[in-house]
């Protein structure tokens, strides 16, 4: 993936967990949590789309930009 991208996304897991990501910029700021709450999903995907800042903070995060190292 090429550098200068910015998303979020969520994935619902087979065992009914959200996987959820985001990607700030690049791939060493690319993270991600799990949840069983629908609704801390749907805040966060809200509170990024809104531009705000504290829609991470419901969340424990792990970077998982070495993943996507070249």
């Amino acid at each position: 993936m090429e550098e200068d991208s910015w998303y979020i996304q969520v994935l619902l897991r087979d065992d009914n967990t959200y996987q959820l990501e985001f990607r700030d910029g690049v791939a060493a700021e690319h993270c991600q949590t799990r949840t069983v709450s629908q609704e801390k999903v749907l805040t966060a995907l809200l509170g990024w789309a809104a531009g705000r800042t504290d829609w991470r903070s419901d969340f424990m995060w792990n970077n998982i930009g070495s993943e996507f190292a070249d």
